[in-house]
């Protein structure tokens, strides 16, 4: 690696182990962790704090909480965290004590005369710009195709849209899905989607914890040029055994939890029960389905409590898809792609000040697609292996700050080789190292104001790429309801997705290299969150990015064997801007949010959509497929009773981008050895995505009702109905030119679907 990145990487631990000067003899402190009560499984994101002082903190990924430098004395300790009581207790600290006090915090139940929804106030006050953090339980309420699904949920927020209702793909601020970096338990993903994308492969029964990241985010990320979405596991009950068993259209989920001598273990697995809702479908002829599919996945982590400093963890995911196509009378396509995860955790706290996070991990992605046309058979083999290890380090040096730093190292193999009627056409083998080295300091400044810097840095083998990213955001709160922040930083990305937007089993890996430099971009945010009144909450953040150096397979080359490797890309650049906003009721019977995203995004590449009579012209800006200026998403929740629910979720957007072909004409030349003339079929066709398809609107509702399972467990029926208006929105447009005049058809997306499942909690 150059001399530069290990420079970094030695500057990160050396000002880690030598600002212990900051410290002040004398003072105290109070550590530790912050669990359910029920379960033992510890909590993200809550907040605990002295009232008297008003100093506090919030527990971590991992659940840890620390308050250090406190003066010795008697105080009132407060925890809070959404969905569970308020902790209260009186602790008396000596000067110098290291006091570790573990927090459990019961869930909150419903009282009974009235029901009553808590408010979200204390979880948002923590809440950084950009940053989302969505309740399981809340995905698993919301109307979704099937099944709860936990990338289907996230896109209802402002600033995620939609390709299609078969796609789970997250375009977010303007960036296609490869923009996005998706870890689960700190294990990065790579294609997490099941049939065609039209569901993610994160089970909702095994998850405890999803954050988003739209933009903005933090040095001790990167990777990627647009957002982040951070995914954990459920550590698994540490008190009792206990499962939950749901049947369901779509997939029947089992998940098993429990309790051993020095920890707990969790494991989930999902399998589909499409086979009979695909024979209903089939019937409709505007629907082109497959003839055979199945998807199984199976989570599962361990814990080990080696004491009380130090905790290790094992995870593991692994996800296949296989199903068969029929895309017409002698030709069909034949899937089998999944993903495989590990990681290997360790948490060690040296002090209440040095918190450490090391992880070893794994993954694999592949496809083994193949198509028969005719007789002739094509096949695929496309494989990705990932092997990281990750080092997090946070020192809370002083009460005004925090640093944190790491570094992220692993080495990445991509395989790709093709064949056609038996005879290998392509193949390619790539592995790269790669690395990257981050610092970063929360100072506050004051009580109302808050700053976090930092800088990262990052190193790619093939092509000896080094880049530096700096960070940084502010928040400033002149009273309680109100709260300005802005954040502005450099991202780079030494991958690419060469994507296919109808289905998501043939997408490809590809990285930079020599001739081929490593995308880049800015993001600048600015929003503004307030309470404009008691339990409600106003946000709206405006957001404009860069992107540089985008590079993609040139589509224009008709074969791009025996190429040198850069020779097969064009190189371009984008932008994105655009403003969201999100109301929201969070206390009573009645709550939910409305959200608006005005948006615009924007691609541009030399050659390409030039001016009739310029071909070698500079190129002109078009909008990608999934740009959508207007998006409106309403959910609500009502409490009917003690045991009924009804949700909704109503969804409006501007109709998608799409080039139109404007006709054909036929070109007649003869060759040196035919004298007669051969035919050439030439299309013309509009800009590119100048046209628009219609708007797309859906409204999908759902009943919930909870009951017992023979007085021996907790069950729940849930009722849904998707798209209950019927509306048959538009997925694209097919053209028959064979006839005269040329045949324009409809191709939809989902009909009204009625769903049924039934869950048992025990």
């Amino acid at each position: 690696m150059p001399k530069s990145f290990l420079v970094l990487l030695l500057a990160i631990f050396g000002l880690l182990s030598s600002v212990n000067i900051y410290a002040q003899p004398g003072n105290a402190s109070v550590s530790g962790y912050i669990t359910d009560f029920e379960t033992g499984e510890t909590l993200i994101g809550a907040n605990i704090a002295l009232i008297e002082i008003n100093k506090g903190s919030s527990s971590n990924t991992l659940g840890y909480y620390s308050i250090p430098n406190i003066k010795a004395d008697t105080y009132t300790l407060v925890c809070s965290f959404i969905g569970y009581k308020t902790f209260k207790r009186t602790i008396t600290l000596s000067e110098n004590e290291s006091l570790r006090l573990e927090v459990s915090l019961s869930p909150e139940g419903l009282a009974l005369e009235e029901i009553v929804v808590e408010s979200q106030r204390e979880k948002r006050e923590q809440k950084n710009i950009g940053t989302v953090q969505m309740n399981t339980a809340l995905i698993k309420e919301l109307p979704s195709v099937f099944q709860a699904d936990v990338f289907r949920s996230i896109q209802l927020l402002p600033g995620v849209k939609a390709s299609s209702d078969f796609s789970s793909g997250l375009y977010i601020r303007g960036g296609g899905p490869d923009q996005t970096l998706i870890l689960l338990d700190r294990t990065t993903v790579y294609n997490p989607s099941h049939f065609f994308g039209l569901f993610s492969t994160f089970n909702p029964d095994a998850i405890k914890n999803v954050r988003l990241y739209k933009g903005g985010y933090p040095a001790e990320y990167g990777g990627r040029l647009g957002s982040v979405l951070d995914i954990y596991n459920k550590d698994g009950n540490r008190k009792e055994v206990a499962g939950t068993v749901s049947l369901g259209m779509l997939s029947s989920r089992v998940m098993l939890e429990g309790p051993y001598k020095k920890g707990s273990w969790s494991i989930a697995a999902r399998r589909s029960t499409l086979e009979p809702i695909l024979n209903v479908l089939n019937k409709f002829d505007d629907l082109t389905l497959p003839s055979n599919f199945y998807f199984l996945d199976i989570n599962g982590k361990i814990n080990y409590d080696a004491g009380p400093n130090d905790k290790l963890n094992l995870s593991f995911y692994s996800g296949v898809d296989v199903l068969k196509f029929p895309l017409a009378e002698d030709f069909d396509i034949k899937l089998n792609y999944g993903n495989q995860t590990v990681s290997s955790n360790w948490t060690h706290i040296f002090n209440e000040r040095l918190f450490s996070n090391f992880v070893f991990t794994g993954a694999r992605y592949f496809n083994f697609p193949s198509f028969n046309l005719a007789g002739t058979k094509s096949t695929r083999d496309n494989n990705i292996y990932d092997f990281t290890i990750k080092s997090d380090l946070e020192y809370l040096a002083t009460d005004s700050h925090t640093f944190k730093g790491g570094f992220w190292g692993g080495v990445m193999t991509l395989k790709l080789n093709d064949s056609f009627d038996g005879a290998n056409t392509f193949g390619s083998r790539t592995q790269a190292n790669y690395g990257s080295a981050y610092l970063q300091d929360t100072w506050k400044a004051t009580d109302r104001l808050e700053f976090i810097g930092g800088l990262r840095v990052s190193y790619f083998s093939d092509g000896n790429y080094v880049r530096a990213e700096p960070r940084l955001s502010a928040e400033f709160s002149p009273n309680n309801r109100l709260r300005f922040q802005a954040a502005a930083g450099r991202y780079t990305q030494y991958l690419t997705l060469q994507t296919n937007e109808a289905f998501t089993a043939f997408d490809v890996w590809l990285t930079a290299d020599e001739g081929v430099r490593p995308s880049y971009g800015d993001q600048f945010v600015l929003g503004v969150k307030t309470i404009p009144f008691e339990d409600y909450g106003f946000d709206v953040e405006v957001y404009y990015r860069t992107m540089k150096d985008l590079f993609e397979t040139d589509p224009f080359i008709p074969d791009i064997s025996g190429l040198p490797y850069k020779d097969t890309f064009r190189f371009g650049s984008g932008d994105a801007y655009g403003i969201e906003m999100l109301f929201e009721k969070r206390v009573g019977r009645l709550t939910g949010f409305i959200g608006y995203t005005f948006a615009y995004t924007w691609r541009k590449f030399p050659g390409y959509n030039n001016e009739i009579g310029n071909p070698n012209g500079p190129g002109r800006s078009y909008p990608p497929k999934y740009d959508r200026k207007n998006d409106v998403m309403v959910v609500l929740d009502y409490r009917l009773s003690k045991k009924w629910k009804f949700t909704t979720a109503y969804n409006y957007a501007t109709g998608q981008a799409y080039t139109e072909p404007l006709g054909r004409y036929n070109l007649q030349n003869p060759t040196w050895d035919n004298p007669n003339f051969v035919t050439y079929q030439t299309f013309v066709t509009g800009k590119v995505n100048a046209s628009r398809l219609p708007a797309y609107t859906r409204l999908d509702v759902s009943f919930t009702r909870k009951s017992s399972f023979f007085k021996l467990a907790d069950a729940e029926w849930q009722f849904q109905i998707v798209n209950v208006m019927n509306r048959r929105n538009v997925w694209f447009y097919n053209y028959d030119f064979e006839s005269n005049p040329v045949k324009k058809e409809e191709v939809k997306l989902l009909p009204i679907l009625p769903t049924i499942s039934y869950t048992v909690n025990f």
